[in-house]
C-alpha cells in the first residue's frame, strides 16, 4: 500500500486541494480540486491531473455545515484511492510569526500560537486555521502539518526586516515578515532546474495575483520582499491597497471618523484594483474594459510593480533575473509587457512572441536581464514539506 498526503491551500473564499502519492522520492499528484463553501450551493469538485472530472457534489447552503465538504473530500479519497494510506493533511498557513521557520506538526499548543497571530493577517489566518479544527473533529487520529508562507523569508535580516519605529516594538516581534513564501520557494527551485547558472545570481520573483508581492533573492535565499508585518503592504492587489501613507490612515480615523474596523475593511476589501477602477478586482475584466478608470487601475498596478522591482534591485545591488508567476504573472502577457517597458532603463527587454507564448524564458536577446514565466505550485511545496516532517517523525521512510 502506498502512502499519501492531502494538501489544503485555503484562500479567502475557497480551498484548493491536492492528493499526493509520497511513496517515491518526489510527491506525485493523484487528483486535485476545489472546495467552495461560499457559493449559493457549497460544492466540492475533483479533477484528475489531466483535468478530467472525477467527482462533484453540491450541498444546500441551509443544510451544509463546516464539516460536510471535508467529510466528502476524505470519503472520496478513501473510495477512489483505497490503495493509498492517508498519512497526513498539510495546510498552507499564511502567518507563522517569529517562531516558525519551517513546517511543523500541529498540536493544540501550536494551533493556539497560530490563532494568536490572527491580528497580523485577519483576512487570511482564520480561513487557514478553520479546516484544522474541522478535520481534527472528523478524523482525530490523522496527523496535520502546518506549512508557512512567512517561513521562506526568515533568512531576511536587518535592515530589510526592520521598521523605523522604536526598537522596543521589534523586541515584541513587530518586523517585516513577508508572505507568498511557499510560492517563492517553489519558483526559486524551478528556476534552479531550468537555468542553474542563475541560481546564485540576483533574482526578483514577482508573484502577481489577487494577492501580489515581490521577493529579492541572492544565492536562492530571500533577502527582501514587498509585504511586511501583514499581507497589506507592497504592491497594488485585487482589493488590497498595498503601500500607503500611514498619515492617510490617521486622517481617515481622526477626520473621516472611521473606526479601526472600518479602515481595515476599506484596506482589505475595497481598495486596490477594485477601489481605483470602481469596476472589478479581476485583472482580466479590467484588461477587457474600455473604461478610463479600468486603464488607470492597470497603469497604477504596473507602475507600482516596476517601482518595487527597482526597490528590490537596490537591495540586491543589481538585477540579473526577473521571474513572473501567480495568476496575473503567468497569464497576463500585457501586464508583463507593461512592467518590462517600465524597467527598460534597467536593461529589461521582453520578446513579444515569447511573451505571448507565456512560458519559460521570455526576454529578448538584447536584454541585460533574464526574464522568465514560471507557473507556481504551492501545493507541491506543501506536500514536500509534509514528507520531510513525516520522515523526521519516523511515520514514513
Amino acid at each position: 500500500m502506498s502512502d499519501a498526503v492531502l494538501v489544503l491551500n485555503s484562500g479567502s473564499s475557497s480551498i484548493k486541494f491536492g492528493l499526493f502519492d509520497i511513496s517515491a522520492a518526489e510527491p506525485t499528484l493523484l487528483c486535485n480540486g476545489l472546495l467552495d463553501e461560499h457559493e449559493a450551493k457549497p460544492r466540492l469538485a475533483v479533477k484528475s491531473p489531466a483535468g478530467e472530472d472525477l467527482f462533484e457534489t453540491h450541498k444546500e447552503a441551509s443544510e451544509a455545515n463546516s464539516g460536510d465538504l471535508f467529510t466528502d473530500v476524505l470519503g472520496f479519497v478513501e473510495d477512489r484511492f483505497g490503495g493509498h494510506r492517508l498519512r497526513a493533511v498539510g495546510h498552507r498557513i499564511v502567518h507563522g510569526g517569529p517562531d516558525y521557520s519551517g513546517p511543523v506538526e500541529l498540536t493544540d499548543g501550536v494551533y493556539a500560537r497560530l490563532e494568536a497571530l490572527t491580528p497580523l493577517a485577519p483576512l487570511h489566518q482564520p480561513r487557514c486555521l478553520e479546516p484544522i479544527r474541522t478535520i481534527a473533529a472528523i478524523r482525530p487520529g490523522l496527523a496535520q502539518i502546518a506549512c508557512f508562507d512567512t517561513a521562506f523569508h526568515h533568512s531576511m535580516a536587518p535592515p530589510a526586516s526592520r521598521f523605523a519605529i522604536p526598537r522596543r516594538f521589534e523586541a515584541r516581534g513587530i518586523r517585516r515578515y513577508g508572505f507568498h513564501g511557499l510560492s517563492f520557494e517553489y519558483v526559486a527551485g524551478r528556476l534552479a532546474e531550468i537555468a542553474p547558472e542563475l541560481a546564485t545570481r540576483r533574482i526578483v520573483i514577482a508573484h502577481l495575483g489577487n494577492g501580489a508581492s515581490l521577493c529579492a533573492l541572492r544565492d536562492g535565499r530571500s533577502v527582501d520582499t514587498t509585504m511586511g508585518l501583514t499581507p497589506l503592504d507592497g504592491l497594488v492587489m485585487g482589493t488590497r491597497s498595498g503601500t500607503i501613507d500611514p498619515g492617510l490612515l490617521l486622517y481617515l480615523q481622526q477626520h473621516e471618523k472611521m473606526s479601526g474596523e472600518d479602515v481595515q475593511h476599506l484596506l482589505y476589501h475595497q481598495s486596490g484594483l477594485l477601489g481605483v477602477s470602481g469596476i472589478s478586482a479581476d485583472m482580466r475584466t479590467l484588461l477587457a474594459s474600455h473604461e478610463a478608470a479600468a486603464r488607470e487601475a492597470v497603469d497604477l498596478f504596473t507602475l507600482r510593480a516596476a517601482q518595487q522591482v527597482a526597490m528590490m534591485t537596490a537591495t540586491l545591488g543589481g538585477l540579473d533575473c526577473l521571474v513572473f508567476t501567480g495568476g496575473i504573472g503567468e497569464h497576463a502577457s500585457d501586464i508583463r509587457s507593461a512592467i518590462g517597458e517600465r524597467l527598460a532603463w534597467l536593461g529589461v527587454r521582453i520578446d513579444a512572441a515569447a511573451n505571448d507564448a507565456g512560458r519559460g524564458r521570455i526576454n529578448a536577446g538584447a536584454s541585460a536581464v533574464d526574464v522568465f514565466v514560471i507557473p507556481t505550485n504551492e501545493e507541491l511545496t506543501i506536500a514536500r514539506h509534509c514528507v520531510s516532517v513525516l520522515q523526521a517523525t519516523g511515520t514514513v521512510s
